[in-house]
């Protein structure tokens, strides 16, 4: 390397060492500093790493010099990250189920590298989480990119939908051709969802992110804007238990006291609250109407009911006799 251009290269050179191979713990001595230049191929004296070091220390980086009999060093004091902050990111990565694990290395890996090596082996961290399940479609990236950009750009999408086979296979859906009109990333129960207009039936849909395949951003413009701004997706989201869709109804339900918390998780903490005894209270919501809703009110448990309106009560009640009915017939 000719020496101009090694003698450009050699603030590039020592940031990169200062991230990488120091720490509070970890500085590098001046001779270390100049063996390090020695081999990018780059000639160093001890005055010239001074004057080098002042210059980053102006430009902005934290460069710390620490004193001592030993011959003291250099370290790059703070980071754009904290290893606090990284293991957070970590833990994220590795718990995000629409996250693959082949992403969830690469991701860990790139983390790693903002860490440096010295607090590398600290980020080797891994999180247990009951029931997670990571998905396998690697096009998701690409498809949360397209869906951004088409947002942005006030396009339409195209995708095709897909579901699991019994080979434990995502193939294309029938009729899975989709164009939509994006308007939001719901992120829900572990899940990505695009919150979208359906042009041909008028109604904002939602589907699974990771079920989406070939997404590309279209040159048509995007529709729905009147049908989306009647929608508070906050609402949206805690009334469409599982994500999946039913008829909308407002309905009054029951619960014991001891189930407070379970309700404002589901419904939100501006849910308005009547008690009806020091030991049961009702709330009144509008939910989507479905087995996935049925389902989680059953799955609370005893004193968890339906108040009003009627229809709905008499729905639930025979759709928990259809099931008893069903796994009796099985058990005979």
């Amino acid at each position: 390397m000719a020496k101009s251009s090694g003698q450009k290269l050699k603030l590039l050179y020592l940031i990169k060492m200062l991230r990488e191979n120091t720490d509070e713990n970890h500085p590098m001595s001046t001779p270390d500093i100049i063996k390090y230049l020695e081999n990018q191929g780059i000639h160093a004296e001890r005055k010239s790493i001074y004057n080098d070091m002042e210059c980053l220390a102006d430009f902005g980086y934290d460069v710390v010099q620490v004193q001592s009999r030993l011959g003291g060093g250099y370290y790059l004091g703070s980071r754009e990250f904290e290893l606090p902050e990284l293991k957070l990111l970590v833990d994220v990565v590795q718990s995000s189920r629409f996250i693959t694990t082949k992403k969830s290395r690469e991701l860990i890996r790139k983390l790693e590298q903002i860490a440096g090596k010295n607090d590398a082996g600290k980020l080797q961290r891994q999180v247990y989480v009951a029931g997670r399940v990571k998905t396998e479609n690697e096009s998701i990236y690409y498809s949360i990119d397209a869906i951004h950009r088409a947002i942005q750009e006030n396009k339409q999408i195209s995708f095709v939908y897909l579901d699991w086979n019994l080979k434990k296979q995502l193939v294309p859906r029938p009729n899975g051709n989709k164009c939509v009109s994006p308007w939001a990333l719901i992120w829900r129960e572990e899940n990505y969802y695009l919150a979208a207009y359906d042009s041909e039936d008028r109604v904002i849909k939602h589907y699974r992110v990771d079920k989406m395949g070939q997404a590309e951003v279209t040159d048509l413009p995007r529709e729905g804007v009147e049908q989306f701004s009647q929608i508070d997706v906050t609402s949206y989201t805690n009334q469409t238990f599982g994500m999946f869709a039913g008829e909308e109804s407002v309905v009054t339900m029951e619960f014991p006291v001891r189930l407070t918390g379970v309700v404002l998780d589901r419904f939100g903490r501006e849910t308005d609250i009547r008690p009806m005894s020091e030991e049961v209270f009702r709330i009144r919501a509008k939910v989507a109407v479905s087995g996935q809703f049925f389902g989680w009110l059953a799955g609370i448990g005893q004193g968890a009911r339906i108040v009003a309106p009627e229809a709905v009560q008499k729905r639930y009640v025979q759709w928990l006799s259809d099931i008893l009915r069903e796994q009796s017939q099985e058990a005979e």
